[in-house]
């Protein structure tokens, strides 16, 4: 897959494509639906797909300080779309004076002289273009001034997640701050993850018999609630079972707010300033201060317990 930051890095000689714009934080299910749709589109046309999005996000822009919790960074989310078969990703850079492209500026900018559109997948609440006066009605009404086809999906699949709702971003967000990693991941098609960097914490872990790697996150990432989950650390082309902590570690009067993952049976780990992932895949228990680290002991080792009962579990399935 092709990846483009900005208009100029695109071919001059790039031809006709098939075009869907969006945030696509996470790539969940429902993104999932329009961008399968593009690719399918793409194909049946004979010409690439592309998938444009935003860097910052625009809300950060518009509204400065209410940048959203990131369920997936860029390169996670270029790595979930080329899986998916799409031929370019095309990253914006979302700056004030781009945010006040009119809705036919950015049609003629974006869709007409680069990308050269044979046809648009949207779902149906699309808005783009300053103050989000763009809709899809107004891109069918482009589509005849400069031929291209507006196709519209409807990304709003549901399930058992947040009692029925329809999947979207800001609902899986929300899911995860209440640390429902299980209903994150049905909206998502797979485990809700956290990246970051090992770095030196306060070695507790160590000198308790649980090394855990301490993941630096990258910014805006949207992190479960405090407590203890199952899932998996990925490190090195690796997946190592996990039992990992979220929270300020009250047993020893923390403030900071860290991820920590325990790599259940795996000894003599170094890991520190590798670039890891994290993969919640279910909620053991909820932050909690012990009477005494006899007792905490006993509690980490019922949280390895139930955390490798889970996953094989999940493996089984």
């Amino acid at each position: 897959m092709q990846r483009w930051r900005g208009l100029e890095d695109i071919p001059e000689d790039w031809g006709r494509s098939v075009v869907t714009i969006g945030s696509y934080d996470g790539v969940h299910r429902g993104h999932q639906l329009i961008i399968r749709h593009a690719v399918d589109r793409a194909r049946e046309l004979g010409v690439p797909s592309v998938v444009v999005t935003f860097d910052p996000h625009p809300s950060e822009v518009v509204r400065p300080g209410s940048h959203p919790p990131l369920l997936a960074p860029h390169h996670r989310r270029a790595e979930l779309m080329a899986e998916l078969g799409v031929d370019a990703l095309l990253i914006l850079p979302f700056t004030t004076e781009f945010s006040k492209l009119s809705p036919a500026d950015f049609v003629v900018k974006v869709l007409v002289d680069k990308l050269h559109a044979k046809a648009v997948v949207e779902g149906p609440n699309f808005r783009f273009g300053h103050r989000a006066a763009g809709n899809v009605d107004f891109l069918r009404e482009q589509g005849e001034t400069y031929d291209f086809e507006v196709e519209v999906v409807d990304l709003f699949v549901s399930g058992e997640a947040g009692g029925g709702e329809p999947f979207s971003s800001t609902l899986t967000r929300r899911l995860v701050a209440e640390g429902d990693v299980e209903g994150a991941r049905e909206i998502l098609g797979r485990p809700h993850r956290v990246e970051g960097v090992v770095v030196r914490g306060a070695q507790r872990g160590r000198e308790l018999g649980f090394p855990t790697a301490n993941v630096e996150t990258l910014p805006h990432t949207a992190i479960p609630a405090d407590g203890v989950y199952a899932g998996w650390l990925h490190a090195q082309g690796e997946a190592m079972p996990a039992a990992i902590s979220v929270g300020t570690n009250p047993q020893f009067d923390g403030t900071e707010r860290t991820v920590e993952a325990y790599a259940i049976d795996r000894v003599g780990l170094d890991l520190y300033g590798l670039h890891v992932a994290v993969d919640f895949l279910a909620f053991v228990r909820g932050q909690a201060r012990f009477d005494s680290i006899e007792a905490l002991l006993v509690a980490i080792g019922d949280d390895v317990k139930r955390s490798r009962e889970l996953i094989e579990a999940y493996d089984g399935e």
